[in-house]
């Protein structure tokens, strides 16, 4: 744990612990990064947010561009598919994507951000790649990047026209409702036999 201690007038004015203090700029950052855009988003703007002094985020974060990547981190917690029949694999993984892709889940602002800046676009595709492929790899047939990143096309553009553009008919359907129509498409992807 680290200390970063704030002087005025050569008395310390407060102390603060440096993981919180660090915590708490990231997660001003993800919500500036995600309702503002990068070009918006400011140094400054999440300082002052976070209630620090701009030079201490620098410090933890050295640039716009590296506070934006370490923002753009998403670590997916998948349930353990091992068991699970291929087709059935989209009735365990639709309620964590309903909230993970919702108002409040991690990916709504990095998929914002992806559509203008390459970081959030290279920070989905690395989720596809490194997190949703190998879990998926376990319980699907063959060929679980081909798999995963259809999958993956399907829910972005979902997430799009539900939380992004807003078309009426989806904002409007419920997660029950929602889950019922992708849960055959989803389990096409996964467990039909691949053209």
């Amino acid at each position: 744990m680290s200390t970063v201690v704030e002087y005025t007038g050569g008395m310390p004015a407060k102390v603060r612990d440096g993981e919180a203090t660090r915590s708490t700029i990231l997660a001003t950052a993800k919500s500036q990064f995600g309702s503002r855009g990068f070009e918006r988003t400011t140094i400054r703007s999440v300082a002052s947010e976070a209630g620090v002094d701009p030079a201490l985020v620098m410090h933890y974060f050295g640039s716009k561009a590296e506070l934006f990547a370490a923002a753009s981190r998403i670590d997916v917690k998948f349930p353990d598919l091992s068991g699970v029949a291929p087709e059935r694999v989209a009735e365990v993984l639709l309620p964590m994507f309903i909230v993970v892709w919702g108002p409040k889940g991690p990916f709504l602002p990095l998929l914002r951000a992806a559509a203008t800046n390459k970081t959030a676009a290279d920070a989905l595709v690395e989720v596809f790649v490194d997190q949703v492929a190998p879990a998926l790899a376990a319980v699907v047939p063959d060929r679980a990047p081909e798999r995963a990143a259809l999958m993956g096309s399907q829910l972005l553009g979902l997430a799009v026209a539900r939380y992004v553009v807003c078309l009426p008919a989806l904002v409007e359907m419920d997660d029950a409702a929602l889950a019922e129509w992708l849960r055959p498409v989803l389990a096409h992807y996964l467990a039909d036999a691949a053209p």
